[in-house]
């Protein structure tokens, strides 16, 4: 496999796991009634912040977990747990109106407001809705992959991350048309439906992390149940 192919590669799996155009419709939730410069800023923060995060795991790979003692079993489970909740959270309560925070702390405009407003959401949106357990895995293996190519492929993996955060940067900034085509009923229900989504995502994730940890007490098929699909055709 060449450089190029590694590369691609990588961007397909990690722009798949990330998902910034799914997530849009959240983004335009946790940012309504902000102005839309605020939002643009916003999501430059979010963006940075992936590239931060994803480049440091990319070159501390598993080491970081080694000195913690963590598996990565163990960090499936707990991530997948995390994803859990905020899934019960969208499905089940007004996810919308949690993202948006407190109206009464919302008057503002410019670079402060839109940073106190990106705190806000570091926790849940930008991780571990943005960059999970998943992103997170797929950061460290790719790693372990390009240093067969030496400095190319870190260049490569680098140049991949930049290219993904900068997609979800874009993605964002496209999030006000989309909250006036869908308004707040229409927001609303998609994040419900999210939310469910993300509740089967996050059992997923305890399922493969439970399945990598024990023997035989996670069926194969359940814990990477399209994997097995296509290895069976």
């Amino acid at each position: 496999m060449s450089p190029l192919n590694f590369a691609v590669n990588f961007f397909i799996a990690l722009f798949a796991l990330i998902d910034p155009i799914g997530n849009v419709p959240l983004f335009a939730a946790a940012t309504s009634g902000v102005k839309n410069k605020d939002s643009r800023l916003i999501a430059v923060f979010v963006s940075l912040f992936v590239l931060g995060f994803l480049t440091f795991f990319y070159f501390t790979g598993l080491g970081l977990l080694a000195f913690f003692g963590i598996s990565l079993p163990a960090f499936r489970i707990a991530g997948g747990i995390l994803l859990l909740l905020l899934g019960l959270e969208m499905a089940r309560e007004d996810f919308t109106h949690t993202l948006a925070g407190d109206p009464t702390q919302a008057v503002g405009e410019g670079v402060a407001h839109a940073r106190r407003r990106f705190e806000q959401m570091i926790v849940p949106f930008a991780m571990p809705l943005l960059i999970g357990p998943g992103a997170i895995s797929t950061v460290i293996i790719y790693a372990s992959e390009a240093k067969s190519f030496g400095y190319a492929g870190l260049a490569a993996g680098m140049g991949v991350i930049v290219a993904v955060s900068l997609s979800t940067m874009l993605s964002f900034w496209a999030s006000p048309i989309i909250s006036r085509l869908m308004g707040k009923i229409g927001l609303a229900i998609v994040v419900r439906v999210l939310g469910l989504i993300l509740c089967a995502m996050a059992v997923q994730f305890i399922l493969a992390g439970i399945a990598d940890s024990t023997h035989g007490l996670i069926l194969k098929k359940a814990a990477v149940p399209y994997q097995q699909d296509k290895s069976a055709t």
